[in-house]
């Protein structure tokens, strides 16, 4: 190892000095810039919901477009203004036939929608384009609502609003959170899991490569002659993942700086995803830090069993597939971080990067499960770096068809 130094020197030098780390590193940095700093120079309160000093002054010139379309058959809603007062965000305008209304939602690009009310507890909605999010029609069933129940305070001398009250009283509640706020945490934990996921697939790849490559054109022999495999491999490796840090570290101090900056033209939007309690960064620090490294080692290693760059998808294939399954599965658990799966892969050092991470944001989990957990993934990535580094003095050397994962371990076997 004692050309470890040197090496690792070497290595971090080619991925800095790499026009194509350099260039989306900017790229990206600029960008979330850019965005950020959106608000604070064009005014998009109107987009992001955002209410000025005179709001109040504004929202009564706010000029309505939008477009409701009432075919009222039996006149039941005449003179109760339910409709305007349930519809209060759109114009309402009343049409005698059903073909004239279908007519002005056709060719009126101001209506987006429309009712034929066909007795007291019986409607049609009419609309060109449905929405995904439309909530037109349980609005319009609400108002239907409204109609039954002053009909009958009119029909019994009934003060509807005195009910209302009766039946529906104002509530006041507060809510303290003792333990995790799952609600507030979710979203910056969602937004990590797939950052160190994709830092984990892009960089894997990058290592590999490299190691590939040094054997495609032969580099690897003038190599292995001036320092030791162990040497070679680990400066590789940890190269690799000091390049990864340092650019995620950059895009990331861009984008909370940014935001920061901009947070009161923001609105504070993305306060839950900014404001990330101290323990959980810690622990995402130490532990996606530990399970990049695990798997640029793996990586590493399936690179110097292939011999050819276009081999690497075949030798990696499987590796990737494991991050894939692990990847998937947490997101999808992120609602039951106590449960039974998602303890067991907090222990197993293919998934605790992002299981215990997910586990000390959202759920309840001792100090003692942590270190263990922590202890086992520093465990399995010193001994995978080891095997990785007798695959790669194994495999460097050895030219034609890739090797396969069984025939290493043969080969390691009898050495």
């Amino acid at each position: 190892m004692k050309k470890f130094g040197v090496i690792f020197q070497y290595e971090i030098m080619n991925y800095i000095k790499n026009k194509s780390f350099m260039i989306s590193t900017i790229v990206i940095a600029v960008l979330a810039a850019v965005i950020l700093f959106l608000p604070s120079v064009f005014d998009m309160s109107g987009i992001l919901g955002i209410n000025k000093d005179d709001t109040d002054d504004t929202a009564d010139n706010t000029e309505i477009t939008d477009v409701i379309i009432i075919c009222d058959e039996k006149d039941i809603f005449a003179g109760t203004g339910i409709v305007e007062g349930v519809l209060n965000d759109v114009k309402i305008e009343n049409v005698s036939s059903r073909d004239a209304l279908v007519d002005k939602i056709e060719n009126d690009e101001n209506v987006i929608a429309g009712f034929v009310v066909k007795n007291a507890t019986d409607f049609e909605y009419v609309v060109n384009n449905s929405d995904m999010f439309d909530d037109m029609t349980q609005r319009f069933t609400y108002a239907m609502q409204l109609l039954s129940q002053y009909n009958y305070c009119k029909e019994n001398n009934l003060d509807m609003a005195e009910i209302e009250n009766a039946f529906n009283p104002v509530i006041n509640s507060e809510t303290t959170v003792l333990g995790k706020d799952m609600m507030s945490n979710y979203w910056y934990c969602y937004a990590l899991i797939i950052i160190v996921f994709m830092v984990i697939i892009l960089y894997g790849v990058m290592v590999a490569t490299s190691v590939t490559q040094e054997k495609s054109n032969r580099t690897i022999e003038l190599l292995v002659t001036s320092a030791d495999t162990n040497s070679l491999f680990f400066g590789k490796v940890l190269a690799g993942t000091s390049a990864a840090l340092l650019q995620v570290g950059i895009i990331f101090a861009v984008i909370l700086g940014s935001y920061k900056i901009n947070r009161d033209s923001w609105g504070g939007l993305f306060d839950k995803i900014f404001n990330i309690p101290s323990d959980v960064l810690i622990t995402f620090a130490f532990f996606g830090f530990g399970g990049l490294l695990f798997y640029v080692f793996i990586y590493g290693a399936m690179g110097a069993l292939v011999s050819k760059t276009e081999d690497i998808n075949k030798s990696a294939g499987s590796v990737q597939f494991v991050i894939m399954i692990v990847y998937f599965i947490g997101l999808s658990q992120l609602n039951n971080v106590d449960g039974i799966l998602m303890k067991v892969l907090s222990f197993l050092p293919i998934s605790s990067y992002s299981a215990m991470f997910a586990r000390v944001a959202l759920g309840n989990v001792s100090f003692a499960e942590i270190t263990v957990s922590f202890v086992i993934l520093i465990v399995s990535t010193i001994a995978v770096g080891i095997l990785g580094s007798k695959i790669y003095r194994m495999g460097t050397l050895r030219y034609g068809n890739p090797i396969t994962l069984r025939n290493a371990f043969k080969n390691l076997k009898h050495e």
